[in-house]
């Protein structure tokens, strides 16, 4: 299976279905960002620390996997010069939505976030890369390339799953239980539980360790700086956190 081409359709239909990561923000949002009043979201519900971001004026800031009208066209808001890069056409033409609505300048790249070969290197000040390295089956590639795109002192923002989260299911009487052992492969399901687990029309999911999430980084060349957990709608959310934010610093010369 290419599993790229099945996720890029499954998302575009997921704009479809309005999935709420495929809403563009309102005009509200946009005029608030011009005044300086901004959030947003690296993972489901925390919002990331104002520290974590340099001014925006001027930079560069690559939204990497990152379609959806949703964080692109707040930082363009704020002054920042955009490029949202997504696998899916229909969300990146969410932020071709909200850039011809709101009158903003948004560039946007479909492709695959583990080859960023269309930038030179050195083109960034930020990378933002919300929860989505869950759909691709190997994620080292996406540390080294963003290392790489980004400039010296630039840093990486990215959100991703702790692994427990694809651990967990219900039973027929609703308790929680301990099902799937790791590495977790969304393809290794039978229809019944990929519908119970994800829904209607979902992309194929993979786990990763946090070796790879974190020491990825790490062995990538990333420092890294600041980290959070967030909590998670996902059944183990009962019990402890599902989400990871991490701040990292590509080193100056």
């Amino acid at each position: 299976m290419d599993v790229r081409a099945y996720n890029r359709s499954m998302w575009d239909k997921q704009v479809e279905q309005a999935n709420p990561w495929t809403v563009p923000v309102s005009r509200d949002v946009i005029e608030a960002a011009r005044r300086g009043e901004w959030s947003v979201l690296l993972t489901e519900r925390t919002p990331v620390p104002r520290e974590w971001f340099a001014p925006l004026v001027g930079a560069d800031v690559l939204c990497l996997a990152c379609g959806g009208g949703q964080q692109g066209p707040v930082f363009a808001a704020a002054g920042a010069k955009v490029t949202v890069f997504d696998n899916s056409p229909r969300q990146l033409g969410q932020d071709r939505i909200v850039a011809e609505r709101e009158g903003l300048t948004i560039a946007t790249v479909e492709g695959d976030m583990r080859d960023l070969g269309v930038f030179a290197d050195a083109s960034f000040d930020v990378v933002f890369h919300p929860v989505s390295n869950c759909f691709i089956h190997e994620i080292r590639p996406v540390w080294r390339e963003v290392y790489r795109v980004l400039r010296p002192g630039g840093a990486l923002l990215a959100g991703f799953n702790n692994p427990a989260v694809y651990v967990c299911d219900r039973d027929e009487a609703g308790e929680l239980v301990a099902r799937y052992s790791l590495p977790f492969d969304s393809r290794e399901l039978s229809d019944e539980e990929r519908l119970r687990m994800f829904g209607d029309d979902s992309p194929i999911e993979f786990s990763h360790s946090l070796t790879d999430q974190i020491g990825g980084q790490l062995d990538a060349g990333f420092l890294l700086t600041s980290l959070y957990e967030d909590a998670t709608s996902e059944p183990i959310g009962a019990f402890m956190p599902g989400y990871i934010a991490t701040r990292a610093v590509k080193p100056r010369a």
